[in-house]
């Protein structure tokens, strides 16, 4: 009875202590507690002791009670403290029996949720001289994970580290606990050390490591500035615990190491599964392939997510669309995307990337329009380009004077002064021709009204 009673205390505990400090995970296996029984074949104890039959009758209510189907309320509970109280100054006297009495009064003041008395409660217990070593260890982990509740890694450690050289094999959760102790403790060698030693235990076992012990070990390496190691774990959890914050962490981490090919493999596959929920999201994936030469690619992201609601149709966001479209060879779609955005914006870069549109779509007067409008608006980083846009535009609707102090102006920059002179060379031979060719009556198009 008492052996049930400890290892539903055990259970308990250490499921709390993962909901709050690592979030949920699995109690001990059935298995587990049977090879922890085969640890004790082996190990030479005391001659075993025995509770009296006073002291028995006495604790088996008390027992019955604790171990019901029905949770004790805190009146039952706070009537059971003080049973037991007199149940040490009267009856259960031996060392022994006294161990199992702190036993079920630290159960009950962790029940009260009096975590501190129950820790004194287990501590009590650790040190009656005739205390069970078996139920020495389980106590001795239950007292550390009390204090790790509390927040007490110091004492939280200096109990594991106990329980550590007592218990005849350390599980590898209690070795997991200690190196979760060591990490608050902002002691990340030992405790790399030690997740790294149960990580490859399990795995040379042929098991698979628990994802939190993972999680414990990539946490340490990106600490310390180990991205080649945090992709290594990573791609463990993406393997054996496929939630998609490893993906995306896996995708940041490549992001980091600017391995620009596997962020977006890992991003698109995400995407593809619809994990890409918000804005910041899918425009990384969209730079990805602008970044990779894949503008249709990036321009369908970006269309797809404003249409969704996820992306806001702001006058950068417009301008990245319009632009991928436009690399895209996807004329028909970038020009009112990027007239939008013109739209909305102050400045006259998306104007200068509008009339150039306009200018390959052979729209010219339209390009004429966005030309102008863009240098009105200014924010021009390289003016000179917008002006070769108007003067071409101007040349291609035969108005060649109009164009010439366009070209002027552009020659400015040196960059494209080369360019603007051969305009410029251009369109005063060309427009004298014409000029010519219309005094002797030739039916030729003049300079188009702008």
């Amino acid at each position: 009875m008492m052996k049930a009673l400890r290892h539903r205390i055990g259970l308990l505990h250490w499921w709390l202590l993962g909901v709050l400090v690592f979030g949920p995970v699995q109690p001990w296996a059935v298995s587990e507690e049977a090879a922890e029984s085969r640890q004790y074949q082996d190990t030479k104890t005391r001659q075993k002791q025995a509770v009296g039959q006073a002291c028995a009758n006495q604790l088996e209510p008390v027992q019955a009670l604790l171990q019901g189907d029905t949770t004790p309320s805190r009146t039952q509970l706070a009537g059971l403290v003080e049973q037991l109280h007199d149940l040490l100054e009267r009856t259960c006297t031996s060392s022994y029996e006294k161990s199992q009495v702190y036993n079920l009064l630290g159960y009950s003041h962790y029940s009260l949720e009096q975590y501190s008395r129950a820790i004194d409660n287990y501590l009590r217990m650790l040190a009656e001289p005739e205390v069970d070593d078996r139920q020495k260890v389980a106590t001795r982990f239950t007292v550390a994970q009390l204090y790790f509740m509390q927040e007490d890694y110091d004492r939280a450690v200096r109990q594991l580290e106990l329980w550590l050289t007592e218990a005849p094999e350390p599980r590898s959760d209690g070795r997991i606990l200690l190196a979760q102790a060591y990490y608050y403790l902002k002691r990340q060698d030992e405790s790399l050390r030690l997740v790294n030693q149960v990580v490859a235990e399990v795995l040379s076992s042929g098991k698979v490591p628990k994802e939190s012990w993972w999680s414990l070990q990539r946490m340490l390496y990106y600490e310390r500035g180990e991205n080649q190691k945090v992709v290594a774990v990573l791609k463990q959890l993406v393997t054996h615990y496929p939630h998609p914050r490893y993906w995306q962490e896996l995708g940041g981490i490549f992001g980091q190491l600017e391995r620009s090919g596997d962020q977006l493999a890992v991003m698109d596959l995400l995407h593809l599964q619809r994990q890409l929920k918000d804005q910041r999201q899918l425009l990384s994936l969209a730079y990805l392939y602008l970044g990779a030469d894949v503008p249709f690619r990036a321009a369908r992201i970006l269309d797809e997510g404003m249409k969704n609601g996820i992306i806001e149709p702001t006058a950068k966001n417009l301008e990245t669309l319009g632009g991928a479209w436009q690399l895209a060879r996807e004329t028909d779609k970038a020009l009112p995307v990027l007239q939008r955005a013109a739209n909305v914006s102050d400045s006259g870069a998306i104007a200068s990337r509008l009339a150039s549109a306009y200018l390959d779509a052979n729209d010219n007067a339209a390009a004429v329009r966005e030309a102008r409008n863009a240098l009105r608006k200014g924010d021009l980083s390289r003016p000179g380009l917008t002006r070769l846009t108007l003067g071409a535009a101007l040349v291609n609707l035969n108005c060649y004077w109009e164009a010439e102090p366009v070209f002027q102006a552009a020659a400015a920059d040196e960059k494209i002064r080369k360019t603007a002179q051969q305009w410029l060379q251009y369109i005063r031979s060309e427009a004298a021709r014409r000029d010519q060719l219309m005094e002797n009556g030739a039916a030729i198009a003049g300079c188009q009204s702008i």
